[in-house]
């Protein structure tokens, strides 16, 4: 008799079919502080997937302001910020990225991920649209879906296709376009003077997420908005301090009106734990170093270009990258796990990415450079993906 299936035999029969798929994951410990090189399994690998762009999550001097701000503000912050985990550093470290993104005002969130979830389902809501690039981060879309606004994508930067949707969108309240202004799969960049002059023509709210450009695009460091000389017509900016700027938190800016909007709204925003200050203390000394250290991120840009060319002229497919995040597209999954096996085997650290992170038939190698890698370090991954290509 064929055996009655439990409950709980769902999750080992779905886990069984994404094995079987080339698509099942698993966590791996690294044993040291992130860095060019981190220890896995026991040895030191170079690593080329982290979002420690401009190489500060182990600068000493953000971790001398961790370590002074715990001694001074402890670790937790004990509340929501809308009770009592307010606490000065939160609305000193708002006021720095309010003035670094040329905004009238900036809020903290835990998370990038709740960033987005706050500003988007405060901007919009059931009468509105929201518009979306089809490559946009995936915490993005599940705002989207969130919100409870008419949730419409258009094609991959096809702003052509963006001016369609918005002319069949007329009986709408608020249209709200958002896109990633570095997209971090791809490492291609939304044309935002573009983007603008679109909002513009049809009376939209444009919000883009600047999570993977901070710190690194811009001659301050602001971000893509900066380098395309339109930060004065973005209405909604989302952001993160875990990537460039090496900690932990995202953030929200735009109007003060807006701002008091999702302070007053936002559930992902009232309903949830502040950052510890020392977080806080950490983005400032962060935000320090992007000031102080301009070269950073140069030599980061100047050692990517490099690598696309190299890959380029090698015939690999770098998708439309024209960042630090240059994909190696492979297309199989299971091709692309092998690759990564091969090149961990040669102590390279860029795990496989999959769908559904990818779309089907675009499995990955997401090799992401940082500040602190040198150019030979990038020599010995360039040989070590022609050495193992083939083989994947």
């Amino acid at each position: 008799m064929r055996p009655v299936p439990t409950p709980m035999s769902y999750y080992r029969e779905r886990l069984e079919g994404l094995a079987g798929a080339g698509l099942l994951r698993g966590l791996r410990p690294v044993d040291s502080p992130q860095g060019p090189r981190v220890r896995v399994d026991g040895r030191e690998v170079l690593c080329f997937c982290s979002n420690n762009y401009l190489g500060l999550a182990n600068h000493p001097q953000i971790v001398g302001a961790v370590q002074r701000a715990v001694a001074e503000w402890g670790w937790g912050s004990g509340a929501s910020r809308l009770v009592s985990g307010s606490m000065t550093p939160h609305h000193r470290l708002e006021a720095r990225l309010a003035a670094f993104k040329r905004a009238e005002a900036a809020l903290l969130t835990p998370s990038g991920f709740q960033a987005n979830l706050a500003a988007i389902c405060t901007a919009v809501g059931p009468d509105d649209v929201v518009l979306l690039d089809k490559l946009n981060h995936a915490s993005i879309i599940d705002a989207a879906r969130a919100s409870g606004a008419r949730v419409r994508v258009f094609r991959h930067c096809d702003y052509d296709d963006l001016r369609k949707t918005l002319g069949q969108t007329t009986e709408h309240g608020r249209r709200l376009i958002v896109t990633d202004s570095l997209f971090s799969m791809d490492g291609d960049l939304a044309d935002l003077k573009t983007l603008v002059a679109i909002k513009q023509h049809y009376d939209a709210i444009l919000c883009i997420d600047e999570a993977h450009a901070t710190g690194v695009f811009g001659s301050s460091g602001r971000g893509v908005a900066e380098a395309a000389g339109v930060e004065e017509h973005i209405d909604i900016t989302v952001g993160t301090l875990s990537k460039a700027l090496g900690g932990m938190g995202g953030f929200v800016c735009g109007s003060r009106d807006f701002v008091d909007c999702v302070i007053n709204t936002a559930r992902s925003f009232m309903y949830t734990t502040a950052l510890p200050a020392a977080a806080c203390a950490a983005a400032e000394a962060a935000l320090d170093l992007i000031d102080a250290e301009p070269e950073r991120r140069r030599r980061l840009l100047a050692m990517t270009a490099d690598l696309r060319a190299q890959w380029r002229q090698n015939g690999f497919d770098v998708a439309g990258s024209a960042s630090q995040i240059v994909p190696l597209v492979v297309g199989d999954a299971q091709r692309t796990v092998d690759l990564a096996e091969a090149l961990l085997d040669r102590g390279i650290l860029a795990p496989a990415i999959r769908p559904p992170t990818v779309p089907r038939g675009a499995a990955r190698l997401r090799i992401s450079v940082c500040a602190d890698h040198t150019p030979e370090d990038v020599a010995l991954l360039v040989d070590a993906v022609k050495a193992s290509f083939p083989a994947a």
